[in-house]
């Protein structure tokens, strides 16, 4: 495999607190900060106060709004223009899932307890069997993936009927789902990922990480599934209507460092992959050319545990790609004109 770098071309950035999420409002990098706040870093790094009293747990970029969930139980919706909007409040229960669509819609679970905003702003709420922990939007049609214990269920806020359960026994910590529908993923507290053809309910298991699964990103054809919790970032093969089945997954960015963040471009096969040492490369999975973002010197034992890469994401039309850190420095990577 070759490996070039493009570090040259990432101009650094101090968002100036921990990193949970990163994105972009057009071409400007975006944080949501663990203190509560939002970082705009357009050349000076300005803030936004999203909630005054609480840490930001989970946080979605759509592009058009930051939508952050605390442990103040509010859900909080930030715009380009700096002025927050308050969608909901749990009254202190902490935000355990979140979800964003394009359209405007907004899912977060607190709890057992779910909750779907509408682009209108209507809200629908769904009683879970256990504690939701991850929430999905499914690309066709207004319904959710929930993960919870021992399986996932597919709700629509519109309808009476009770949502249809996907099951495996054991804990499901997030769920995806595949860009054209066919497939559920859902990670799981046993260092595993479990997959159903939405069809007919037919099981994948996908096993063999060392750590859980907290990041995983869908290529835009759906063919492949990146995934982090190894020291390299596992691709799985989605293309048949088998998915990964009888297949062995792709191996991208082997380093002596576990991966904690996984994005795919939004137009080519190209995966960015984050370590827990700072560390970011690019991958492309049609040569397996390996291509350098960003690395950091060798820390010393018990030094640089606040190294972890946090976030990863690229900007709508794939020129950008931004990284944030878990001790708040991040950067943005300018791809060149091809």
């Amino acid at each position: 495999m070759s490996q070039t770098s493009m570090s040259q071309h990432v101009t650094p950035l101090d968002a100036g607190s921990q990193i949970v999420a990163g994105g972009f409002f057009g071409s400007t990098p975006v944080f949501a900060l663990a203190d509560g706040r939002i970082a705009f870093c357009d050349g000076e790094t300005r803030f936004v106060t999203a909630h005054e009293n609480g840490a930001i747990l989970m946080a979605r970029c759509d592009g058009q709004r930051f939508v952050t969930g605390g442990d103040d139980g509010r859900i909080v919706a930030t715009r380009a223009d700096g002025s927050t909007e308050l969608i909901a409040d749990e009254k202190g229960r902490w935000i355990d899932a979140l979800a964003v669509r394009a359209d405007g819609a907004i899912a977060w679970a607190a709890g057992k307890q779910v909750r779907a905003r509408d682009a209108k702003g209507e809200v629908k709420t769904y009683a879970a069997p256990s504690t939701v922990r991850g929430v999905s939007f499914m690309p066709k049609g207004y319904r959710l993936a929930l993960a919870h214990y021992n399986g996932v269920s597919l709700w629509f806020p519109n309808m009476v009927a009770a949502p249809e359960a996907f099951t495996w026994a054991g804990s499901h910590l997030d769920v995806t789902v595949s860009p054209d529908a066919r497939f559920l993923v859902s990670a799981m507290q046993e260092n595993s990922l479990h997959g159903w053809r939405v069809s007919d309910h037919k099981d994948m298991r996908m096993t063999g990480y060392p750590s859980k699964t907290r990041s995983f990103s869908w290529s835009a054809d759906g063919y492949w599934l990146a995934t982090s919790g190894a020291e390299a970032c596992i691709v799985w093969p989605f293309q048949t209507k088998d998915g990964p089945m009888g297949k062995g997954p792709r191996e991208c960015g082997v380093r002596p460092s576990r991966v904690t963040q996984v994005a795919f471009h939004p137009r080519s096969l190209v995966v960015a992959i984050g370590y827990h040492d700072g560390w970011v490369m690019i991958c492309r999975l049609t040569d397996a050319a390996e291509i350098l973002v960003r690395s950091m010197p060798v820390a010393e034992e018990g030094v640089g545990k606040d190294l972890a890469i946090t976030c990863l994401a690229w900007s709508a039309d794939g020129g950008r790609l931004v990284y944030g850190a878990e001790d708040g420095s991040a950067g943005v990577l300018d791809l060149p004109a091809s």
